[in-house]
């Protein structure tokens, strides 16, 4: 099994711009996945969160596609990728088509998105010409495919990311009509976090010829997340927060709620106490859900208070700590959520603020947890998580 890029057979226009943006070792789902892509072969990869599930398609599509060129078979009709990838949200879209465009300086393919929350005239502008790659979320895809605006009929190469959230999300009738607007000869790749009933019964649909690969770490929490548990007394979970922001960390912190009345709720009180934050959450207005997430993406607002829509599929670099204030009832939502920090390798903090109704999701984290057992501090936070700096520019 390879250990680094340099050990995989892709392009030199690849290779180097691995070199220069200085990625060297392969995680677990890179080192067993990317093999059998690059091979042509169709994948379903489980793997947990932050494990580098992007670049491992990524970078089979576009060594696939280049040598296409290279080969004289050009892409030179209008509206016809060679690869579609389907995402179940727009930020999450935006993300993937960063990664692509991180690789396609020297390769020069072109990758174009379609993404719910756009302006239909966007999503059409963007198809007009010839391209290589689509990133798409499957309503807007779909809605394409109707108009004739888009054909399917050249992909060679179909990526389902974050399968278990599109299914989540009743996308299940769209993912199969553009399945079968694609050609019967066409490689196949789904990733997920989880392998839930949904995705079981898709992957037997769909894949029944991938080769199934599940890493060591995946349903499981990560090594490199430390985890503190704050009994909070009765009626003082807010008081238990603010002694928490209080401390040291380093990185920005995302508050997870499961309520759209309790994620507004915290922001109202923080803001009232002086703490800086945004909101991200399903049911609001497009433009501003964007906007809070770049301005916390920045580095402007350190704070990020959020449902569990912002647990699947975000990957921003600088979180350091995430805090339950209140948990969710299902360990997948945990799985998800803790997934923000301690990605790729790099250290994290979860802190859940725990009352008796936690006790069953407790119970399964001592069960199955692969990483150290959370440390419980009664009564409010007492020890400083890791990290040193001290972030105040959530404190106005």
């Amino acid at each position: 099994m390879p250990t680094t890029f340099a050990d995989l057979e892709l392009l030199p226009s690849l290779q180097g711009t691995l070199a220069a943006r200085e990625l060297v070792q392969l995680t677990e789902v890179q080192a067993r996945a990317l093999p059998e892509l690059i091979a042509r072969k169709s994948v379903v990869a489980i793997a947990e969160t932050g494990s580098g599930k992007t670049m491992t398609y990524v970078l089979p599509i576009l060594d696939r596609l280049k040598r296409m060129e290279d080969a004289g078979n050009r892409v030179e009709a209008e509206g016809e990728p060679r690869a579609v990838v389907i995402v179940p949200t727009r930020e999450l879209g935006e993300q993937v088509a960063v990664v692509f465009k991180t690789f396609t300086h020297d390769t020069r393919l072109r990758v174009r998105t379609v993404l719910g929350g756009q302006k239909m005239k966007l999503n059409k502008d963007n198809v007009a010409g010839a391209f290589e790659v689509l990133v798409a979320t499957p309503g807007r895809l779909e809605k394409l495919i109707a108009a004739k605006t888009l054909s399917l009929a050249a992909v060679r190469f179909i990526v389902l990311d974050e399968a278990d959230q599109l299914l989540d999300l009743g996308f299940l009738p769209q993912v199969m009509e553009v399945v079968r607007a694609c050609p019967s000869q066409r490689q196949l790749a789904l990733f997920s976090a989880t392998m839930s009933a949904e995705v079981t019964g898709l992957v037997s649909r769909v894949f029944s010829d991938a080769e199934v690969i599940e890493t060591s770490g995946s349903q499981k929490l990560v090594p490199t997340l430390q985890t503190r548990h704050v009994d909070v007394p009765d009626g003082r979970r807010f008081e238990a927060l603010v002694r928490l922001l209080e401390l040291p960390s380093k990185g920005g912190t995302i508050l997870f709620a499961n309520t759209r009345q309790q994620v507004d709720g915290i922001a109202i009180q923080l803001r009232e106490a002086g703490w800086d934050c945004v909101v991200h959450r399903g049911d609001m207005d497009p433009v501003e859900r964007r906007a809070n997430l770049r301005a916390f993406r920045d580095g402007r607002v350190d704070l990020l208070v959020a449902s569990d829509m912002s647990a699947r599929g975000l990957d921003i670099e600088h979180v350091g700590r995430v805090i339950n204030v209140h948990l969710p009832r299902e360990m997948e939502n945990y799985l998800h959520r803790v997934g923000r920090t301690a990605r790729a390798g790099k250290v994290g903090l979860v802190v859940n603020l725990v009352t008796p109704r936690d006790a069953p999701l407790l119970k399964l984290l001592d069960d199955g947890s692969k990483a150290p057992k959370a440390v419980r501090t009664p009564r409010g936070p007492r020890v400083a998580p890791p990290g040193s700096p001290d972030l105040r520019r959530g404190r106005r």
